[in-house]
């Protein structure tokens, strides 16, 4: 490990690990002059109850940061180890895009062109002008389904596709935003499903993760699940007036409720304790919006291949880089939820400060539920991740505060 000196209270520095003082420790490397990211990292532990967690950063294609630590599964106490994975929630989106962007290249998929050009059933109940872009910025208006469905019927794709076909929109798509937190994973899926013939997750390994050895997936295989963290219920929300608006409009919304649990398929995020995606079947299916997985290291290995060489050659082109950072929706949304200040571009979401300001206008990736980060830096190279198993509450500053470590090192 090649850190400076760590500061502050409740940590030993030893030959090749950090202890905290309850006996948990952080591994790994850190090439010198990144030493503020490990500084961040520690005091997310020591200061911002971080339970056990990851993160990773390339700069310029070359690892510079890959640290780990803590506890992985508090059930039986086990350890964080390098390639510990763990639930990224809505940075599935962020992968979910990329796939897309892939297709365009490859000329099989026209962002702006209706969904139903693809999906034909689709257009039924007033949505035939709805293009793929839409989706991906979540103005579709479908953000969740009248229907209720099982869980069964969730992780079984097909019934979500017919009740997407049934649904009829909630708004026009010039009207505004509204986050699509569940239904853009099939609504972008089910396109790349049509384009491509095979599920998006099956199609993110084929074309992505088994080239360069990622430990990503939408889809857990079961060899992998023993490597799976055990997911803790957040923390408790900061005490503003944003974060008590937000839970009131999260319980009071019908809109708000229905997106985040399929219509009663599932609690979330928890139920009695348990993180709803600590569900080995959840975990296994494809719900490609919300459970990926993923070690740290390998979600930022693979953002860095989408802006710099990484066994290969970048894997999205100029052009769809300056696509994907146009801001498509921004501002309050048609929820009623505060603006924090998040903007979206084309599938993922970009610097969005005070919130979640990545490294600055070239920034694009994709939070997650609890605190989760993924994301690229075009101008300068970077691809970073962060994922932990105990999520945070509203304002949670664990990410945040690493991400601007980083940008003090880069010059950002």
């Amino acid at each position: 490990m090649t850190t400076p000196p760590t500061t502050g209270s409740g940590v030993a520095r030893g030959a090749d690990a950090i202890a905290l003082d309850d006996q948990r420790r952080i591994h790994g490397f850190v090439e010198d002059g990144y030493g503020a990211v490990m500084d961040a990292f520690v005091a997310n532990f020591v200061e911002r109850n971080d339970l056990g967690a990851g993160c990773a950063v390339y700069v310029q294609g070359r690892r510079v940061v890959d640290v780990w630590g803590g506890i992985a599964d508090s059930r039986a106490g086990r350890t964080w180890e390098h390639d510990t994975a763990a639930v990224m929630f809505s940075c599935s989106k962020g992968v979910l895009a990329i796939c897309a962007y892939l297709l365009v290249q490859e000329g099989l998929l026209d962002l702006d062109a209706p969904i139903a050009r693809y999906w034909p059933a689709f257009a039924s109940h007033g949505k035939s002008a709805i293009t793929v872009r839409d989706a991906m910025c979540h103005r579709a208006g479908l953000p969740a389904l009248d229907i209720d469905l099982t869980k069964d019927e969730v992780l079984a794709w097909d019934p979500v596709i017919r009740a997407i076909e049934a649904q009829r929109p909630i708004h026009p798509t010039d009207a505004g935003h509204l986050y699509h937190a569940l239904t853009y994973g099939w609504l972008v899926g089910e396109v790349i499903r049509r384009v491509e013939g095979m599920t998006p997750g099956r199609f993110f390994r084929s074309a992505i993760g088994d080239r360069l050895g990622l430990r990503t997936w939408i889809g857990l295989p079961d060899e992998a699940r023993k490597t799976v963290a055990w997911m803790e219920p957040p923390l408790p929300d900061e005490d503003s007036e944003a974060a008590r608006e937000s839970s009131r409009l999260a319980a009071d919304n019908p809109i708000v409720a229905r997106s985040v649990s399929m219509g009663g398929a599932f609690a979330f995020p928890a139920s009695d304790g348990m993180v709803s995606f600590n569900d080995p079947d959840i975990q296994a299916a494809e719900v490609p919006g919300a459970n990926g997985i993923s070690t740290p290291e390998s979600l930022a290995r693979l953002y860095a291949a989408c802006v710099s060489g990484v066994d290969g050659p970048p894997i999205l082109s100029g052009t769809s880089i300056a696509d994907a950072l146009r801001v498509q929706a921004a501002g309050r949304q048609l929820s009623g939820m505060p603006d924090d200040g998040a903007r979206w571009g084309t599938g993922f979401q970009l610097s969005s400060p005070p919130v979640q300001p990545m490294l600055g206008p070239t920034s694009f990736g994709h939070a997650g539920a609890g605190g989760q980060l993924g994301f690229a830096d075009r101008d300068h190279q970077v691809g970073f991740a962060y994922l932990s198993n105990q999520m945070g509450g509203y304002g949670d500053a664990r990410a945040r505060n690493l991400t601007e470590a980083l940008r003090a090192v880069v010059g950002a």
